[in-house]
């Protein structure tokens, strides 16, 4: 699913990014890759949610990320219903709205809550990713599935949820929530 927001939000990214950094490539998931001459691309995904979004679910964001040679080094994603603007810097740490975030410290997967994401043709096929499921809500205190990649990894990053399963994901899906600790 697709809606004219998508797009206007991917235009107006798009567009800051174009006329701030013009060498740069972009890579984003309503549109083909725009290639740089420079090794930095920008990874968008313009409205990760969509579909909570279309159905006025309070949980979806805009992701971006900026990979230098490869390597994700920095990302940022904005949940604009509850102002909450995530960062991570290759290298330097991760903040919630400018504030310190790390990962949860539960060590027993038995106490942990866990989000859980799979696309629908994937949930189809042969019922395997339901018995995935199914093992891991046994072994977890809690999974939900929220429907917005980004927001969850962040989540992660911030201790709210003990980790984050998807079995397939898109370079827009996870690399603002991915930028290398070192």
């Amino acid at each position: 699913m697709v809606t004219e927001s998508d797009f206007l939000s991917e235009r107006i990214i798009k567009e800051e990014i174009r006329s701030a950094f013009p060498g740069h490539g972009i890579l984003s998931e309503e549109s083909p890759e725009e290639r740089g001459s420079v090794p930095y691309r920008w990874i968008i995904d313009p409205l990760d949610g969509t579909t909570n979004y279309s159905h006025s679910f309070p949980h979806f964001s805009v992701s971006i990320a900026l990979e230098e040679r490869g390597r994700v080094v920095l990302g940022v994603v904005l949940d604009p219903l509850r102002d909450e603007l995530f960062l991570a810097e290759s290298g330097k740490g991760a903040w919630l709205n400018g504030k310190d975030i790390q990962v949860s410290r539960t060590e027993k997967l038995g106490r942990s809550l866990l989000a859980i994401d799979f696309p629908k043709d994937l949930a189809a096929k042969e019922g395997g990713i339901f018995k995935d499921f199914a093992a891991l809500s046994r072994r977890a205190q809690a999974l939900r599935r929220a429907g917005s990649a980004a927001l969850e990894l962040c989540y992660v990053a911030a201790g709210r949820l003990e980790g984050y399963w998807n079995p397939r994901f898109h370079a827009w899906d996870a690399a603002a929530g991915s930028p290398h600790p070192d």
